[in-house]
């Protein structure tokens, strides 16, 4: 990416999600997660800005750490592995209808609802049962050997 931070931020808006994931590998020397596409703005945003200004030092990750602990304790932190980030807007398209499914702290919000796990929401949707992280593209199916 070429001129100051700022256009570089706002032009992410223009990009496709494709370029976008282009673009992180680029930047972050990976492919990108599976998420949600204003999940990728962000992170790509914070990262050019890394990059250029420079990351936080040692000695500022350990203090954060440490304000953090005294907020809440790491244990309590931690998520489960595979679980998309609080906030985060899965979407999935299901017979010309977009539907949008906001990760929160301890369950899902589809519809103006509550919902324990992906599952429900993908059988909510589709009258079938679902792996809910699979229907939404979080996990790609398995090979049978």
């Amino acid at each position: 990416m070429s001129g100051t931070v700022l256009a570089q931020i706002t032009a992410l808006k223009t990009k496709s999600t494709a370029e976008l994931r282009d673009l992180w590998r680029d930047l972050c020397g990976q492919e990108a997660p599976v998420l949600a596409r204003r999940y990728l703005e962000d992170r790509i945003a914070f990262r050019v800005q890394e990059l250029h200004h420079g990351g936080l030092s040692d000695r500022a990750r350990r203090k954060l750490d440490t304000l953090a602990d005294q907020l809440e304790p790491r244990a309590v932190r931690r998520r489960e592995p595979g679980r998309p980030v609080t906030g985060t807007q899965l979407r999935r398209e299901w017979k010309g209808i977009d539907h949008v499914v906001t990760v929160r702290e301890h369950d899902f919000e589809y519809g103006g609802r509550p919902y324990k796990s992906l599952s429900a929401i993908a059988r909510a949707i589709t009258d079938v049962r679902w792996n809910g992280p699979l229907f939404f593209g979080l996990r790609t199916g398995s090979k049978i050997r």
